[in-house]
């Protein structure tokens, strides 16, 4: 209760009025301040996650629309522009001396399809031992559901690329050793935090961006392409091949390699195609599976542009298409581990005349697509981090 006392002809509030106001006052104001800075302590919303830009792959006309992008690895235009820079970068093998500088652009160049192009022996890695096999080519792999290499011992293009470099006889470095070298380098961290999120470096991002970048290798614009979607003619000589490619009583090759209504070209099956008699070779698909009869197999490969990927065969063996289509004509050789698809094993081979050989070539040829070759969207970038 107030108390108001008379002084000097004045009514003034008491001292003890007074003192309980300015208490009130003070309190009033501590628990402003206490509102305040609470207010200011309060922790602000965590910043939202970085999102790249999300890819879709155009699935090109008749094309399966299964595709195999891993769950934990999906297509970004950041993470594809990444794995290009990476996949021409020649010190991805961890090593930055000009003499041995190495990187899958190394044996896998566009202008031969994305394989090396070159003759036996075999292609090499920094060490100069070679490669137990030939080279495949990079193309439309995102189609294959698990089976890469000629034996398919490799799940995925990820896993390839952590293959590739520990390999003696590839870049015979480790994950370690390219780690450190790649985020050394100016632009990169830059360059996997719009990837990725963050501008950490690790190998299994190396690997993810570089398998995006080769997922959207895909050839669909070759002369027998067009010839499908009604844009050109094929010739008397190119229908006559074609006739011939897809019938077992042609040149029977479409069992493995398909053919209009499977337009990868290949099955990416295993197959005991009537090479050799005696199995030697410890990375054929037996040595995979451990399955008898898969003793001397191997994938069937694309056909697209094939003509550009010689040497043939796992091995190389065949230096050109000429001989190729010579040996399923006339030298198979017939073992209890033949495929059961080699329809004409009983008689050495498919015994095409010399007009027929022509005629299956001129199909072949059919299967080149000049806009694959040449896109610049696959080609090295121009200018690459820290150069």
């Amino acid at each position: 209760m107030k108390i108001l006392v008379l002084k000097n002809g004045f009514i003034e509030v008491s001292k003890k009025s007074r003192k309980k106001q300015c208490s009130f006052g003070m309190l009033l104001l501590l628990l402003t301040a206490v509102i305040i800075f609470c207010i200011s302590c309060r922790k602000s919303p965590p910043p939202e996650p970085y999102t790249p830009t999300p890819y879709q792959i155009e699935i090109p006309y008749g094309f399966p629309i299964m595709l195999n992008i891993p769950t934990d690895n999906p297509m970004s235009v950041e993470g594809i522009e990444l794995g290009r820079t990476l996949f021409y970068d020649g010190r991805l093998n961890g090593r930055t001396h000009p003499d041995s500088l190495m990187s899958c652009f190394t044996c896998h160049q566009q202008e031969n399809s994305f394989e090396v192009g070159k003759p036996r022996p075999y292609p090499f890695g920094v060490t100069g031992q070679s490669t137990h096999h030939a080279m495949l080519p990079m193309i439309n792999l995102v189609w294959n559901m698990g089976t890469f290499g000629w034996d398919g011992s490799v799940g995925s293009i990820e896993e390839d690329v952590l293959v590739v470099i520990s390999a003696p006889t590839e870049f015979d470095s480790s994950p370690e050793k390219v780690v450190n070298t790649i985020k050394n380098i100016d632009g990169y961290p830059e360059f996997f935090k719009k990837a990725f999120g963050t501008k950490e470096v690790t190998v299994d991002r190396i690997a993810k961006a570089i398998a995006q970048f080769v997922r959207t290798l895909i050839s669909s614009d070759s002369k027998f392409d067009k010839y499908l979607r009604g844009e050109e003619q094929l010739s008397p000589e190119e229908l006559r091949g074609f006739v011939l490619f897809t019938t077992e009583e042609g040149a029977d090759c479409f069992h493995c390699h398909g053919g209009s209504g499977n337009p990868l070209f290949t099955t990416n099956k295993f197959y005991n195609n009537g090479k050799d008699s005696v199995f030697t070779d410890p990375f054929d698909r037996f040595g995979v599976t451990g399955d008898p009869m898969e003793k001397g197999a191997y994938k069937a490969t694309t056909l697209r542009n094939i003509e550009l990927t010689g040497p043939y065969m796992h091995d190389g063996r065949f230096e050109t298409l000429d001989e190729v289509v010579e040996f399923y004509s006339k030298q198979l050789i017939s073992t209890p581990y033949i495929d059961p698809l080699m329809h004409h094993i009983v008689n050495g081979g498919i015994q095409l005349t010399p007009n027929e050989k022509a005629d299956l070539m001129a199909f072949i040829k059919t299967l080149r697509d000049e806009e694959f070759l040449t896109n610049p969207v696959f080609a090295k970038p121009d200018r690459m981090p820290g150069l």
